[in-house]
């Protein structure tokens, strides 16, 4: 990975570091997928062409992520979801003279970081590098189908419980769930972020899936459609992790996999915060 340049009498060489830019483009050679022309994994701010001290690997780019990032020298940073609040990091309505988009542009230029989001190529693979790391994270390797990695078999266990192991794993203080608590089940599905509607609620649909886990959705949407089902007693339930919890597994992959190529700058994985807390947790 790293660059050398040589005089033409052949003296010492020197070796500079690699930019930006430079390690994206051999991302997109190793990470086995055709790299799509459409695609939100794009740079997000700063120069491309910036040498890079070190990279840091997230879920999401907040701000208290590049503060850690920056402090550390990690001026790349690598991140799943939006650093704009937006998919298209453009936040729709939103002025750019607005205070917190603001001074969290003016952080990065003046630290010289640049972001580059790792969203659509990351899912692509097979498999999903999020799904596969958060199968890492939760220890499932050996319950998954082998045919849908979003699909497992569990030793028969309750909801409750199975929230409660989730919740501990995943360390995420906001798990929440819709169903009955002692209700049975073994078949489990999981659909980390936020897939949406249609695709979660045609999870649900299955025979083979009693419980879903989700990292969020809206509570005018599958929320109320799994608390219909269960009314309807569909012994169906409906696990919420949280958005960041819920892909978190993936990116400490990422940074794995990114580890056995990139060698010489420090690749680190920076764990986004949960941004919520319970009203039990703060006494």
């Amino acid at each position: 990975m790293a660059i050398v340049l040589c005089t033409v009498a052949g003296t010492a060489a020197q070796e500079r570091r690699i930019t930006a830019r430079e390690v994206v483009a051999e991302i997109q050679k190793q990470v086995g997928v055709e790299w799509r022309k459409e695609t939100v994994d794009t740079f997000k701010a700063g120069n491309p062409d910036t040498a890079v001290t070190g990279i840091a690997v997230t879920m999401m780019a907040t701000m208290d992520v590049l503060q850690r990032a920056s402090a550390k020298g990690l001026n790349f940073v690598i991140t799943h979801e939006p650093t704009f609040y937006a998919h298209l990091d453009t936040p729709e309505g939103m002025p750019e003279s607005d205070p917190v988009w603001a001074e969290k542009r003016a952080f990065i230029e003046k630290h010289g970081m640049v972001v580059w989001r790792f969203h659509d190529h990351w899912h692509m693979r097979k498999p999903d590098g999020i799904e596969a790391g958060m199968v890492h994270s939760l220890g499932w390797e050996k319950f998954q189908n082998s045919e849908n990695q979003y699909l497992f078999v569990m030793p028969e266990t309750t909801v409750k419980k199975l929230a409660e192991e989730v919740a501990n794993k995943l360390d995420s203080p906001v798990v929440r769930v819709v169903g009955e608590p002692g209700m049975k089940v073994t078949k489990v599905g999981f659909s980390p972020g936020a897939a949406g509607f249609q695709t979660e609620t045609h999870a649900l649909e299955r025979d083979d899936v009693q419980v879903l886990l989700v990292g969020e959705t809206r509570e005018w949407e599958t929320v109320e459609y799994a608390a219909d089902a269960v009314t309807q007693g569909r012994n169906k339930a409906l696990i919420v992790i949280g958005h960041v919890p819920s892909e978190q597994g993936g990116m400490e992959e990422c940074t794995r996999w990114l580890n056995g190529f990139v060698k010489k700058v420090p690749v680190e994985f920076v764990a986004a915060k949960e941004p919520f807390w319970t009203v039990s947790e703060k006494k």
